[in-house]
């Protein structure tokens, strides 16, 4: 008892399996603390070698979020208990107990057989393939087999029935025949008996010639023809021979079978690195420098609209932030750069510093070329062809590629817009191809404009005209918008206004739009936008560093041409740089 563990098989390629071996293992929760609870180990696993190697991880500092270790097995099975401490994710620590010991191991099968006399790696299809052609021939040949029998007793019996018909006139030839061999010629030549015939008349006994013995030959000559009937259909109708062999293996499961002890799944593979790691909201900051880190979003907590803030990054005098950004940690992150470059990363590998740390420069993360800097970052899931990346820049331009154009990461990054010379990339977004594009200026003018307007075009491509800046104007934001909502502004000296998105009325891509705020020397230029909801909180990042969460319901809706409301309370000469959206905790 407990040692028999979990057994499950993974279709992993072309003609391997993965066979894995798990410990019987249940989270459970103790007060405000989560238990791993191990019931069954594998068979080939030693019980104090495994709790020694517990403990060594635990003291190395390889396992994190252990508190307690103990052997609670008694006459009644086996039992261990790890006890965590308090706040820590139970899945991550179980992910890394499986990964650093023995609780799951995994060993390999390859399908190799002898088919038409040659070896070959088989696949499960082929496998069951090859099996139900096995299986078919071993039937048709059996049938074949039974069939002659059945043909040749048929025909011996045809040959008695025939024999009793006339029997005085055989028993007559018998006795004037002066060997067996002249016997049975005689019946050869007087009655048309085949030779096996012949020869089986004279081996009959005596007493098949009662009446009771010829009515036995006569059922078995119906019994026969029935059953010659029944092979024949089956030679001849290959859902019955398929029948045949799905009848026999029933038959094998009835009288065989037990309770599966292998599960069947899916390819899952092993243990990737996210599995290791929680899976949780970051903030992720990036300088005008390069320097880039995250921090967990909980770690701002709430505050009403114009507070201070907290320090969410340290910066050297001559460093500002320029840019916030939300993802999970699981997350795979595309990093595209101000002239138009994609690159892949992580979102666990971009290091957790703390909120007052600098964080890593992004050369190191990441082979930017030199002079290039961030200009956003999107969260990908899957590269499938049902949505597009849609691109902006400073100057005015949008451009549309589908996401599968980037499903292949390359170290150094690929070209994923073409830029002229005087025009950066300041804004990218995921798009479902059927949504709005609403670009927003830092003089406070706005557009919005169907994306079907927007045309799908290669990577290398420079794409076309969104909005007509004016004399001095630059766009400072671009967002794919759905219809409800409102549009949230901020500015650089901390107001914002929220104005539904139907006051924007839907124009023609590559006018000068309408005015979306008021500029004044109050409120300053315009910082950012975005589509907010009501179930949102909002992150406002300063160029010194400072980072506030509040509610997007404390900054009421108001109309198009107005100043806004104080969002943020500045330091001196500090800015709003950047703003980025997150749900509240309760949604999340």
């Amino acid at each position: 008892m407990g040692r028999s563990g979990i057994h499950e098989a993974y279709l992993t390629g072309r003609g391997a399996i993965q066979v894995r071996a798990k410990a019987e293992i249940e989270l459970a929760k103790k007060g405000d603390r989560q238990q791993i609870v191990v019931s069954e180990i594998p068979y080939q696993v030693n019980k104090a070698r495994l709790l020694e190697r517990i403990a060594d991880l635990v003291r190395e500092k390889t396992i994190e979020g252990i508190s307690d270790l103990r052997d609670e097995s008694d006459r009644d099975g086996l039992r261990i208990v790890v006890d965590l401490k308090r706040g820590e994710m139970g899945e991550v620590v179980l992910n890394n107990l499986y990964k650093h010991t023995q609780l799951q191991q995994t060993f390999g099968i390859i399908m190799l057989a002898i088919v038409g006399g040659r070896p070959r790696v088989l696949n499960l299809l082929e496998v069951i393939e090859q099996f139900i052609e096995f299986r078919r021939e071993v039937v048709r040949r059996r049938t074949e087999f039974e069939l002659r029998k059945a043909e040749a007793r048929h025909h011996i019996l045809a040959g008695l029935k025939l024999a009793l018909d006339h029997l005085d006139e055989v028993i007559t030839l018998i006795r004037q025949s002066k060997s067996p061999p002249e016997a049975r010629a005689g019946l050869v030549g007087r009655f048309g008996f085949t030779t096996i015939q012949a020869q089986a008349i004279l081996d009959m006994q005596l007493q098949r010639l009662t009446g009771l013995e010829r009515q036995k030959i006569l059922d078995e000559l119906t019994q026969l023809m029935q059953l010659i009937d029944r092979l024949r259909g089956i030679l001849a109708n290959e859902r019955l021979l398929l029948q045949i062999i799905v009848d026999e293996l029933r038959g094998v499961q009835a009288k065989f079978s037990d309770a599966r002890r292998t599960t069947i799944l899916e390819a899952e593979g092993e243990l990737r690195i996210e599995d290791l790691i929680a899976d949780e909201d970051v903030a992720i900051t990036v300088t005008d420098t390069g320097y880039i880190k995250r921090t967990p979003i909980a770690t701002y907590r709430n505050q009403r609209r114009g507070g201070k803030g907290r320090i969410g990054m340290r910066t050297r005098e001559e460093d500002v932030v320029n840019h916030l950004f939300v993802a999970s940690t699981h997350a795979y992150m595309m990093v595209f750069s101000d002239r138009g470059r994609a690159y892949w990363l992580k979102v666990h590998e971009i290091p957790d510093v703390g909120p007052d740390g600098r964080g890593k420069a992004i050369a190191n993360l990441v082979q930017m070329e030199a002079g290039e800097k961030i200009a956003a970052m999107i969260a990908v899931q899957e590269f499938d062809e049902s949505h597009f990346v849609v691109m902006g820049t400073s100057q005015g331009t949008v451009k549309k590629t589908e996401l599968s154009a980037f499903s292949n990461p390359r170290a150094g990054g690929i070209i994923a817009m073409g830029i002229e010379e005087n025009d950066a990339v300041i804004a990218v977004q995921l798009s479902d191809g059927d949504s709005e594009i609403f670009m927003g200026t830092r003089d406070g003018m706005a557009i919005r404009f169907h994306e079907n307007d927007v045309r799908s075009m290669g990577r290398t491509a420079y794409g076309v005209r969104g909005i007509h800046n004016r004399a001095g104007d630059e766009v400072v934001a671009m967002q794919v918008v759905k219809p409800g909502g409102t549009l949230l502004t901020i500015t650089e000296k901390g107001y914002a206004k929220r104005t539904d998105l139907e006051e924007y009325r839907v124009q023609s891509r590559g006018g000068l739009g309408l005015k979306n705020i008021e500029i004044t020397d109050k409120n300053g230029k315009v910082a950012g936008i975005a589509q907010v909801h009501e179930n949102e909180e909002l992150l406002v990042i300063t160029e010194q560093g400072k980072i506030l969460r509040t509610p997007v319901t404390q900054i009421r809706t108001i109309g198009r041409a107005t100043q806004g409301v104080r969002v943020m309370e500045l330091d001196g000469e500090d800015t709003v740089v950047s703003v980025a959206l997150v749900e509240t905790e309760e949604e999340s």
